[in-house]
């Protein structure tokens, strides 16, 4: 049987270079999806840690049983190695018995300041 009469066998050099090209691309898209997927469990677990200051210093005015002063007041939080701002402003409502108590929480460990969450309640005599 002569060459010519043949059939060529395996890929050409072209078909290879397409099937490695469409490689790449799934491959930098996959690699891509997961990184958003850590990028958002990085932030749902400093959301999470955020809300826990929140709570514990909503927690801490209601532990101490009195009607609490309106004004702004600031304090730190650490949990898990990280640091966060958290601020009450407690405002008065149109009942004197009862205040409203705003918790705003905000990084402290980056170079610019992030608001990470608002908690509110509204707390009253006891």
């Amino acid at each position: 049987m002569s060459l010519a009469g043949r059939r060529p066998r395996g890929f050409t050099l072209i078909e290879v270079m397409v099937a490695l090209a469409v490689v790449a691309i799934a491959l930098l898209a996959g690699i891509q999806a997961s990184n958003a997927l850590v990028r958002t469990a990085e932030r749902q677990d400093v959301q999470w840690l955020a809300q826990v200051c929140a709570e514990n210093e909503l927690a801490r005015l209601r532990l101490s049983r009195q009607l609490p002063d309106t004004g702004e007041t600031e304090s730190t939080c650490d949990q898990l190695g990280r640091a966060f701002r958290v601020r009450l402003r407690v405002q008065p409502t149109p009942n004197p018995n009862f205040r409203r108590v705003d918790a705003d929480v905000e990084t402290l460990d980056e170079a610019d300041t992030v608001r990470l969450l608002t908690l509110s309640t509204v707390t009253g005599r006891f």
